[in-house]
């Protein structure tokens, strides 16, 4: 064997440690989750086995078999699959955040409601110029929130409906 194909102790031990890692994260997908997920029967019945299994060592050991069988096959495609399925969208966190800033400007700034309008012609103008001004006054007075939210749900609304029908 050449010293290129050799791999320390600790590099091994390293990626047991990972890929049991890997299994203990299909063992806490639901059901349906992991329906989802295309893997070898073998693998699919210790994941199964170790859900129904309520000891600690019971667990660790099966981690730990779960971990072996792992060892022998590709597990890209099933870590690719499971951080698809954790993975917020991009597209879902920038439309939020858009919300917000809209949100923000809607309240601070005087001609953010008409570019508001100009940009997105479905929006009613005088709701949202009524809920931002409701809004400062809400937090001037320091209630609760409620015209804030609002503002903001009507806003995501918008932005939403306006993606899903950009292509």
């Amino acid at each position: 064997m050449s010293d290129e194909n050799l791999i320390s102790k600790t590099r091994r031990k390293r990626q047991a440690h990972d890929l049991q890692d890997l299994g203990k994260a299909l063992t806490r997908l639901r059901a349906d989750q992991l329906a989802r997920i295309e893997m070898p029967d073998e693998l699919r019945e210790a994941v199964a086995g170790c859900r129904a299994m309520t000891k600690h060592e019971a667990i660790r050991r099966q981690l730990q078999y779960i971990g072996r069988i792992m060892r022998d096959m590709e597990c890209g495609p099933i870590a690719a699959q499971l951080e698809a399925m954790h993975a917020p969208s991009h597209r879902q966190t920038a439309l939020f955040h858009g919300a917000e800033r809209w949100r923000e400007a809607l309240m601070a700034e005087e001609d953010a409601v008409e570019r508001f309008a100009r940009e997105f012609p479905e929006a009613d103008p005088q709701r949202l110029r009524a809920l931002a001004r409701e809004a400062v006054e809400e937090r001037r007075a320091e209630r609760p929130p409620k015209r804030f939210r609002e503002l903001f749900q009507v806003v995501s609304a918008i932005l939403q409906d306006h993606a899903r029908r950009q292509p």
